[in-house]
């Protein structure tokens, strides 16, 4: 299955980099492509399961999907999440 998903506090190439690592860490994820000039995240997933690891890891990393909360340290988990991209 494929889905897309639009995400909050992507910001740059840097953002971009650490999702792509995390996301692709997991089990069952392929053709994963993110999009930082419409802040979206594409993939492919074997199940609901797989396809929810991706939404919660996303909001540990600090890019919630658009719709759930995006409290200020979520925003700042994003901040150190890209500038960790960036460096890498």
């Amino acid at each position: 299955m494929k889905t897309t998903l639009e995400i909050q506090n992507l910001k740059c190439s840097g953002c971009a980099n650490t999702i792509t690592k995390k996301v692709s860490s997991l089990e069952g994820i392929t053709e994963l492509k993110v999009y930082t000039d419409t802040n979206t995240l594409s993939f492919q997933y074997e199940n609901e399961a797989t396809a929810d690891k991706v939404k919660e890891l996303l909001s540990i990393i600090g890019y919630p999907v658009v719709g759930e909360k995006n409290a200020l340290t979520t925003k700042a988990k994003s901040f150190v999440s890209c500038a960790i991209g960036r460096i890498k």
